[in-house]
């Protein structure tokens, strides 16, 4: 029986009374759609003589870029698929907190419009003072609107003040103020002196002056959204700042290759050997469709199940069809321990290729607790610093809880205070130390102590301004970063530093901070296909048994 087809047309629902009543020995009578009438383009906010119709062909050349940017439909709201479908300009209501996490927010809304109740601007007000990440952006955003305000007459503040202004060519639309008491109702028992509810008036207001028009509000704040939700007001999140749409979309590092590679690759194909790094290394120059999918530095595998030897190589050139594969050193070999450390799968295998590759000076592992990120970290970095002497020092730092904020006045050196966060390291420097079992406990101890000497701990807070050289810098619990801390911490490296990120981006625990808009998150992506740059995703842990099986039942 074939489907039935879908009205073209929207359809509302019938009243109990305009159902058909199936009489007894008569067919039912077929249902009839009642057509709703199609939403017309909303005046605009401002003047008529404020904004100029478009030609017809901007018109199509806008249709064919907002078809482009589309987000997934799960994340808008009817209003704003609404906008979409008709091609209606949109006037976006902004929460404060979306301000505070990205003070260009403003400027990110293409051709749509701005409006900022004065609640929002009450509460930028509210949280501009103090030294955390926050009160900077609600400085900032200050700075803009005050650059945009100026020099502004009282009746082009009332019509829109146009955001390209400042030179942000994307941002076509205007930025509307609140510049009159909005009469929304709110339901009762919707206490009126708090800031949320003011908002969700605000809204509810413009949606009754402006019915043809889409309103919708952008709020970080998941229990405004589901307010507004309930009250049959449009609301989304604020999804600009996101790398990825779905996580699991994110770069892995990995490719698997499928069983007839070699069949279809490896026609005509070179082969030769290099000395690169005092390692002998197999080469081999390959041509086929797989080619362009692949990226600078991923890693390739191929593990046939007849029983036929493994392949595992990393790729090293791409020019168009025509891609160099390097093999891989086994570091999972006791004869290739580094700092008496050895590689328990694959991933780990991987990690440490490119841990101890001195070309590749960022590297960013991925993995859930157990993984073993933070210890082949510190093994790769000990052995180039104490053993190959390619490094000076390692320096470690991570987030610490709150984020950004100073860590205290309390007597103590930086490293003493910061000692409560550093016990994670405490715990691999241990498992690290006790893996020369010939040096006795004489022996142990001078390690240990060269090893303090040769690792500093500092403080993310006092990071500015500095360059480091020569040094290997390991950033810990990088998920908790926000993507301009990022880029704050790795523009310090100087000539010949490697940066290595590590974190799980299923804790994160930053505020207005997701999965999809982590600061790790973002290099991962950033990063990936840089010559000089390497990626794994650790997916097996290797911490103990008990661990494994406690992970897999609890």
């Amino acid at each position: 029986m074939p489907l039935p087809k879908m009205p073209a047309k929207p359809a509302t629902i019938l009243s109990p009374t305009d159902y058909p009543k199936l009489e007894k020995g008569k067919p039912a009578k077929p249902l009839t759609l009642v057509e709703t009438p199609a939403v017309e383009t909303a005046p605009p906010l401002e003047a008529p003589s404020a904004r100029s119709k478009l030609p017809s062909s901007e018109a199509k050349s806008r249709g064919s870029r907002q078809q482009k940017t589309v987000v997934d439909s799960r994340i808008k709201s009817a209003a704003s698929r609404v906008g979409d479908k008709l091609g209606v300009t949109k006037l976006f209501v902004l929460d404060t907190n979306v301000l505070m996490h990205d003070p260009t927010s403003l400027f990110r809304f293409e051709e749509h419009d701005v409006f900022l109740p004065m609640m929002t601007l009450e509460e930028l007000d509210n949280h501009k003072k103090g030294m955390s990440e926050v009160a900077r952006n609600a400085r900032q955003v200050s700075r803009y609107l005050d650059e945009l305000v100026s020099g502004t007459g009282e009746q082009e503040i009332e019509h829109g003040i146009p955001l390209s202004k400042l030179g942000n060519k994307d941002a076509k639309g205007c930025l509307f103020f609140q510049t009159k008491l909005q009469g929304g109702t709110l339901p009762e028992g919707l206490p009126m002196g708090k800031g949320d509810n003011q908002i969700l008036a605000v809204v509810r207001a413009l949606e009754t002056e402006y019915p043809n028009r889409p309103i919708v509000l952008v709020s970080k704040d998941i229990n405004m959204r589901i307010k507004a939700r309930a009250m049959g007001l449009p609301a989304e999140e604020y999804f600009n700042d996101h790398v990825l749409e779905d996580t699991d979309l994110l770069y892995s590092g990995v490719m698997q290759l499928p069983d007839d590679f070699w069949n279809k690759h490896g026609k005509g194909m070179e082969s030769w050997q290099e000395n690169k790094n005092g390692v002998n290394a197999m080469f081999y120059r390959i041509t086929g469709p797989l080619v362009p999918s692949m990226l600078v530095n991923q890693f390739v595998y191929l593990e046939p199940k007849n029983g036929e030897a493994s392949f595992y190589g990393q790729v090293r050139q791409i020019n168009g069809k025509t891609a160099v594969i390097q093999t891989l050193r086994d570091y999972s070999h006791n004869k290739n321990n580094v700092w008496g450390i050895t590689a328990r799968n694959r991933e780990q295998n991987y990690a440490l290729n490119i841990l101890m590759n001195p070309e590749c000076d960022f590297v960013t592992l991925l993995g859930q607790a157990g993984t073993g990120k933070t210890l082949l970290a510190l093994a790769a970095g000990l052995a180039q610093v104490l053993e190959t002497k390619l490094y000076n020092e390692i320096i470690v730092t991570r987030v610490t809880v709150p984020v950004g904020e100073d860590i205290g006045f309390l007597p103590g050196t930086e490293e003493e205070k910061m000692s409560p966060w550093m016990g994670a390291f405490d715990d691999n420097l241990e498992v690290l130390n006790k893996s020369d079992s010939d040096a006795g406990e004489w022996g142990r101890a001078a390690t240990q102590d060269l090893i303090r000497s040769r690792i500093k701990i500092k403080s993310m807070s006092f990071m500015r301004g500095r360059t480091f050289v020569n040094k290997y810098l390991i950033i810990d619990e990088a998920q908790n970063l926000t993507p301009k801390q990022m880029k704050t911490l790795v523009t310090r490296a100087g000539p010949g530093t490697k940066i290595v990120c590590l974190g799980n981006i299923a804790q994160i625990d930053t505020p207005y901070l997701t999965e999809g808009s982590s600061g790790l998150t973002y290099v991962v992506d950033r990063f990936k296909g840089w010559p000089h740059g390497g990626h794994i995703t650790l997916a097996r842990g290797e911490r103990s048994r008990l661990a494994d099986y406690a992970s897999d039942v609890l």
